[in-house]
């Protein structure tokens, strides 16, 4: 038996062994476990199962040994990922430092600043949260005017960001800032990472249309940030910001696998609002339903096809972009199948006369549009397709079709 044979047999064994059977179950909603200093746990089970994958350390695999993972080859982290996938296995955390600044530190951080951010990370013990869009830098993130200025050994940071996704119970957020107000505009942006409780720091939710509050807008009012929060170089936080919204849509796409109503049974809905499909429409619903099925598949083999491209070396950054697009815009086309499906079961509210599940996939078909805004909206995305995948020039300003 070859190592690589033998370490597919241990870790089908480990985790056969210690992945709770209810672990091994679509996840509805509320099951979610965060990673943060004071982890919520829906079950015991959940608790247990966090616990032996953070002491396998698991959570972060690849991550060098020093920094809190388990220094995995990537060989065997695809052994690992495929065992899971097999045998149905729930992540046992969702922690957006991992998926997204984890790499950026990796790249860019101090040795310092590795030791101290990147293994209670590695342990699932800050939940972290991500500053970059304002009310007036969106999409056009490099006007971004939230300010640092220098106070000596520290920044002074004031201004606020928007869109943060659960800034209200994050424990650190990482920020690009403005630096240097005299520079360019994207010459004069730094990236730093802040302690969510440091005075001055005010995170008020946003209601959704779709009932829930995610969103945050987050205040900064002279907070003080030491100077060792600084990653990678001072002004050249640009470059760094790409490279982890290169991240952020990937773990975008792994959170919208599990966050997203996907756990909706859509060939079980079929059957049970369809049964016995009849007439033109009936049977055009029921092909739509198919294709959808169809194209989740295919997106799921894609992403199973770039993880191996990734671990072999390859740049995957422009993928990434056709990754979010393609991702999320399919999660909003099944839920439009879906509320047909539903026909008036999918206008429910607040009313007892609703199913929970009804009620889900009402809210997850308006959440699917917000999530093709975030992460950089789908027409952001079309823009990195054309120039970083296929090539295509700059449109000339006053140019005509």
């Amino acid at each position: 038996m070859s190592s690589i044979e033998q370490f597919r047999h241990d870790t089908r064994a480990w985790l056969e062994a210690n992945c709770p059977p209810s672990m091994r179950t679509v996840m509805g909603e509320g099951d979610v476990v965060w990673g943060a200093s004071r982890p919520e746990f829906p079950s015991e089970d959940a608790r247990l199962w966090f616990e032996r994958m953070r002491d396998r350390r698991w959570f972060c695999p690849e991550w060098p040994v020093e920094y809190g993972g388990a220094g995995l080859e990537p060989e065997q982290l695809a052994v690992l990922e495929s065992e899971l996938r097999r045998l149905g296995c729930r992540p046992p955390q969702i922690n957006l430092g991992i998926w997204m600044l984890g790499p950026v530190l990796l790249a860019y951080g101090s040795e310092e600043q590795k030791r101290a951010l990147l293994p209670p990370m590695a342990r699932g013990e800050v939940r972290w949260c991500q500053g970059f869009s304002e009310p007036n830098a969106g999409s056009d993130l490099a006007s971004l005017k939230m300010a640092a200025r220098d106070g000596g050994d520290h920044f002074i940071v004031d201004g606020s960001k928007i869109w943060t996704s659960y800034g209200d119970k994050s424990d650190w957020m990482y920020a690009l800032v403005r630096t240097d107000s005299s520079k360019p505009r994207h010459d004069g942006i730094s990236l730093i990472v802040l302690d969510m409780r440091s005075p001055g720091v005010k995170a008020q939710p946003i209601d959704l249309i779709s009932g829930k509050s995610a969103f945050c807008q987050v205040f900064f009012d002279a907070v003080k940030v030491p100077k060792s929060q600084l990653i990678g170089e001072l002004n050249g936080g640009w470059a760094l910001g790409k490279y982890l919204l290169q991240h952020e849509r990937k773990a975008m796409s792994r959170f919208g696998e599990i966050s997203l109503p996907s756990h909706v049974d859509l060939a079980a809905l079929v059957r049970e609002y369809l049964p016995d499909p009849r007439g033109q429409g009936e049977l055009a619903l029921k092909a739509r339903a198919s294709a959808v099925a169809m194209n989740e598949h295919a997106y799921e083999l894609t992403v199973r096809r770039m993880g191996e491209e990734a671990r072999h070396g390859d740049d995957i950054g422009g993928l990434m972009a056709i990754m979010k697009l393609v991702h999320t815009e399919q999660e909003r086309d099944k839920f439009e199948v879906l509320l047909d499906l539903l026909g008036g079961h999918g206008f429910g509210w607040h009313s007892d006369e609703f199913s929970e599940r009804q009620l889900a996939v009402t809210r997850g078909w308006l959440n699917s549009y917000a999530l093709t805004i975030s992460g950089g909206a789908s027409e952001i995305q079309l823009n990195v397709i054309a120039k970083r995948v296929l090539g295509l020039p700059d449109g000339k300003k006053g140019a005509t079709a």
